[in-house]
């Protein structure tokens, strides 16, 4: 007999994370962290450092709580269905690369201080070229006698405004092969570096453009060995995209809900609307998207960890397919509420909004299917 459910303990992390989300993270907050300039909800932060979730993919031996990818994507999951607003996922890409290929001195200086919330991190790689591939890498790093030193800008660096360290893609090799790719580690208050707040149609995150002006490194700060960045920045990226899906996945269910919710209590013609025929069809097609949607998200946070072979893959399927689920259901449960839908007064828009960032972040849908036939070979 095969369970493809979840086990026992899965079961109680997803539980007591949306108790306590629904508890801490109401659409109130979401809406005030939008005015702060950094994006982060400090408070709500400082609850999840003491319940451990900043380290819930680290090995107990480094301080962590020892559990694996799939643990990670039910809390993003239940981030997703409260739109909750801060750089967690972009802190978790940047513990999983010094977890991975950081020194020992590296880890003592910064994963202590990721883990606790004293610092957060941001993967700092997309450029003007707009790619995802090690050809879109361009941003250059020189040796220099004491160690490099940067030049150029990174854009739509997700949490860049509220970030203190930056996980930073350059070139050390002229071309554009993978070869040439490597990752530094840039604290935000190294001279010459620069943050400028973008605006993007989600309201619940914050991203910018970050610019190194000659910021001069020590050789300490290259992380896991010059040229050899594209593999681990390619299983980051892999990450991210299982993340945004993840959350994808929640903001779809919190939209379908809130939709349902609606059209049982709304009357038109003396009838709830969510009698009409019409409504009833769209949202048996929001089930039917949105069920099959969560196998894709959880098996590639399996395979991220226990399917080496597979797990670019499914990351790619999963990315693609809840990009498209994410923003139909959206729309659909806008359609289902009316003007209301998108108006401010209203909350569903910060998950219509959510679901438009979402759809592009780490790449879009046509970015993951062009990726999964070329694994595939087609």
């Amino acid at each position: 007999m095969i369970d493809f459910g979840l086990s026992d303990d899965q079961q109680a992390l997803q539980r007591a994370a949306r108790e306590f989300l629904a508890a801490e993270c109401p659409p109130s907050l979401v809406r005030d962290t939008a005015k702060q300039p950094d994006g982060v909800p400090r408070a709500l932060y400082a609850k999840m450092v003491e319940l451990g979730w900043m380290g819930l993919a680290v090995p107990e031996a480094q301080n962590g709580l020892g559990l694996d990818t799939l643990a990670l994507a039910l809390v993003l999951e239940e981030l997703g269905r409260v739109a909750a607003p801060g750089p967690f996922l972009s802190t978790q890409l940047v513990i999983a690369a010094l977890v991975r290929a950081g020194t020992v001195a590296q880890r003592r200086e910064w994963l202590g201080r990721l883990l606790s919330g004293q610092a957060f991190g941001s993967l700092a790689y997309l450029e003007e070229s707009d790619r995802h591939d090690p050809a879109g890498i361009a941003l250059r790093a020189r040796r220099t006698r004491g160690g490099y030193a940067l030049t150029g800008s990174k854009l739509f660096v997700l949490d860049a405004p509220g970030a203190d360290l930056f996980l930073v893609a350059a070139r050390t090799r002229p071309g554009s092969g993978a070869a040439g790719v490597s990752l530094f580690l840039v604290a935000r208050e190294t001279a010459g570096v620069r943050v400028r707040p973008e605006e993007t149609i989600d309201l619940t995150r914050r991203v910018g453009e970050l610019t190194l002006r000659d910021v001069t490194l020590p050789a300490t700060a290259l992380l896991g060995g010059e040229g050899k960045g594209w593999r681990l920045l390619e299983r980051l990226l892999d990450l991210g995209a299982i993340g945004i899906a993840a959350d994808s996945l929640g903001g779809a269910e919190r939209a379908l809900a809130m939709a349902v919710e609606y059209s049982k209590t709304r009357e038109q013609f003396g009838r709830k609307i969510g009698s009409f025929q019409a409504l009833k069809h769209m949202a048996a097609e929001m089930v039917a998207e949105v069920e099959p949607a969560r196998s894709l998200v959880w098996y590639a946070a399996y395979a991220f960890d226990h399917r080496p072979r597979e797990h670019a893959r499914a990351a790619s399927v999963a990315k693609a397919r809840l990009g498209d689920v994410y923003a139909r259901t959206a729309r659909r449960a806008v359609e289902m509420h009316g003007g209301i839908g998108f108006t401010w007064e209203h909350d569903l828009h910060l998950w219509f909004k959510r679901a438009r960032w979402n759809r592009v972040a780490f790449g879009d849908p046509d970015h993951h299917r062009e990726r999964l036939a070329t694994i595939d070979r087609y």
